[in-house]
């Protein structure tokens, strides 16, 4: 049984910074596709980012370029979200997702990706 466990949420003031953490488990994830989605109150859930778990290559929503950087470390199966810069507009619940044959033409598509963790919520004083 896959499970994604998000951590790392918080209160914090603008401009700081948060590294989110998602450890998954219950399956060989080399062929699968990680990614970060968001919501805020009252809006869709939004694509953030995307790391392949086979070739780690990486990608952005255009919102999010510059401040925030998600990585792997495979020995532990674990994608973090590293978030610079925090601005009150990331405020939301941050949400972990796997899939397989995600592709760049799929991957902002909340609907192509099977498992999520519970999400962590990140809140944004100004």
């Amino acid at each position: 049984q896959v499970q994604l466990v998000e951590s790392g949420g918080g209160l914090v003031q603008a401009g700081a910074s948060l590294r989110l953490s998602c450890a998954a488990s219950g399956r060989t994830f080399s062929s699968y596709s990680m990614a970060w989605f968001r919501q805020a109150p009252g809006k869709e859930r939004e694509f953030v980012a995307r790391i392949a778990w086979s070739n780690g290559s990486t990608h952005y929503a255009d919102s999010v370029k510059g401040r925030f950087t998600i990585s792997g470390d495979y020995a532990k199966n674990t994608v973090y979200l590293q978030i610079n810069s925090l601005k009150p507009e990331d405020t939301a619940v941050y949400y972990c997702a796997a899939g397989p044959a995600i592709t760049i033409a799929t991957m902002t598509s909340p609907g192509r990706y099977p498992y999520w963790g519970q999400g962590t919520q990140v809140t944004i004083s100004s």
